[in-house]
C-alpha cells in the first residue's frame, strides 16, 4: 500500500499521499497522523472492491479511533466509474497476448462475493454489465469464491476464455483459491493479474481524488 501511494503521488504534484492497510496494527494511525500534520483536507480512497462492511463500518470506525476528524471517504475502487474501462482494456490486452480473439471468447470475472452481504456481488455485476455492454467479448460471466455461482461452476466454459480477478491485490484467494477452482473446472484459459494491482490503478485513484477535491471546492 505504501508503494501504491507513492505511485499515486506522482500523478498529484504538491499532494501528500500515504498508504495504509487495516491489517497492519498502527498503520492507519501513523498515516493519518502524518497527513493531519499538514493541515490539509483529509481524503480517504478505500482500496477495496466493494462498499461492504469493511468500507461502510470498519474503516469509519478505525478513522475515528485514529483521530481523523472530518475525513472524507470516497467510493471504493470497486465502485469507481473508471474501473470497468480499465477492466475491459486489461482483458482485451490479455486476450490478444494469449492469441485469443476477444469477439469469440468468454471473459470470466472472478470476485469474492459474500453470502451475507449483497454489496460485493452487486459491485462485481456492475463491472461485468459495463464490460458486456461494449460487445468486445462474446460473453461475460461472473464467478465467486464465497457464493453461487461459485467460480468452479462458472468456469466450466466451452471455447476460448480468460479470467480476470476482480480483487484488490494478491492474497490467499488469488494465489490459491482461484487457481484451484479453475483447475477443478478444467479451465484452460489465461488467469490475468488481479485488477487492483494493474499499472493503471495509480492514475485512476489520482483522478478520483482530484475530481473529488474539485467538486468539494465548487
Amino acid at each position: 500500500m505504501r508503494a501504491l501511494a507513492a505511485r499515486v503521488a506522482k500523478h498529484l504534484p504538491g499532494w501528500q499521499v500515504r498508504g495504509a492497510t487495516l491489517a497492519a496494527h498502527g498503520a492507519l494511525g501513523a498515516a493519518v497522523g502524518a497527513l493531519r500534520a499538514t493541515g490539509a483536507p483529509l481524503l480517504v480512497y478505500p482500496h477495496f472492491m466493494a462498499d461492504g462492511w469493511f468500507v461502510s463500518d470498519e474503516l469509519p470506525r478505525r478513522l475515528r479511533l485514529a483521530g481523523a476528524v472530518g475525513a472524507e471517504v470516497l467510493a471504493p475502487l470497486g465502485l469507481d466509474p473508471a474501473l470497468p474501462g480499465l477492466c475491459l482494456h486489461r482483458a482485451r490486452e490479455g486476450a490478444e497476448a494469449a492469441g485469443i480473439v476477444p469477439g469469440a471468447a468468454t471473459l470470466l470475472i472472478a470476485a469474492h462475493g459474500s453470502p451475507s452481504d449483497a454489496r460485493p456481488r452487486a459491485a462485481a455485476e456492475r463491472v461485468a454489465r459495463a464490460v458486456a455492454a461494449t460487445g468486445v467479448f462474446a460473453a461475460v460471466r461472473t464467478g465467486y469464491v464465497d457464493e453461487a455461482p461459485y467460480l468452479a461452476d462458472a468456469a466450466r466454459i466451452e471455447g476460448p476464455a480468460l479470467c480476470l480477478p476482480l480483487f484488490a491485490g494478491r492474497a490467499g484467494h488469488v494465489e490459491q483459491d482461484l487457481p484451484e477452482a479453475l483447475a477443478e473446472a478444467g479451465f484452460g484459459g489465461p488467469l490475468l493479474d488481479p485488477i487492483g494491482t494493474d499499472e493503471g490503478i495509480p492514475a485512476l485513484i489520482a483522478a478520483a481524488l482530484g475530481a473529488h477535491l474539485e467538486r468539494r471546492a465548487a
